[in-house]
Order: structure tokens, then C-alpha cells, then sequence
């Protein structure tokens, strides 16, 4: 910004140009926010007595009864009251299903 004097006969004053300061302008700094950061408090400690634990009571596993049966053909099979015999079941056997059709001494 420039100024000139109104009148250039008056003593004292020249035909300079005079700036005028600028205006200033004060930028208040942003808040600070701060925080307390956290207090770790660790859990109290109370001793108890140990506990004991007896280990489990062995159980020995049940004796079953045999499972397998065989028979030497199917008149021991049909002897012993088991024929016919199905695919799955105690006492059959391939050798005893002669069609293959998963029944023994039809």
C-alpha cells in the first residue's frame, strides 16, 4: 500500500511514498488434548494351599465275550442253528456264500 502526503510544500514532508505496516493477524495455537495414559494395577496376589487331585481309579476293560465264530461248513453252520448267515455278522465267511450275495448257507 502506497501513500503520498497531500501537500508537498508544507515543511517537513517529502514526495516519498510511505508503506504502512500491514495488519497482523494472531493465529491462537489449537488446543492441545492430552490424555493420561493408563495405569496397569496387576491383580493381587493371594497364595492358596494347593489342591490335590487324586488320578482316575483304573478300570481294566470288560472281558467280551468271543466275537468270532466259525464254522467249518455250513452243515456245522446249519448244526449249530446259525444259517443263514448274513455279511456282517459272527460265523460268516466268502468261503460259505457260494453266489456272493453277501448271505452264507442259504
Amino acid at each position: 500500500m502506497v501513500r503520498r502526503v497531500a501537500d508537498p510544500t508544507s515543511p517537513g514532508t517529502t514526495n516519498h511514498p510511505v508503506i504502512a505496516p500491514l495488519p497482523t493477524t494472531t493465529v491462537a495455537p489449537a488446543p492441545v488434548y492430552t490424555t493420561p495414559a493408563p495405569v496397569y494395577t496387576p491383580p493381587a496376589y493371594t497364595p492358596s494351599a494347593p489342591v490335590y487331585t487324586p488320578p482316575p481309579a483304573y478300570t481294566p476293560p470288560a472281558v467280551q465275550a468271543s466275537a468270532s465264530v466259525y464254522y467249518k461248513n455250513c452243515d456245522a453252520a446249519r448244526a449249530a442253528g446259525a444259517a443263514p448267515i448274513y455279511a456282517g455278522k459272527p460265523g460268516y465267511a466268502s468261503k460259505l456264500d457260494r453266489d456272493n450275495d453277501g448271505v452264507a448257507c442259504e
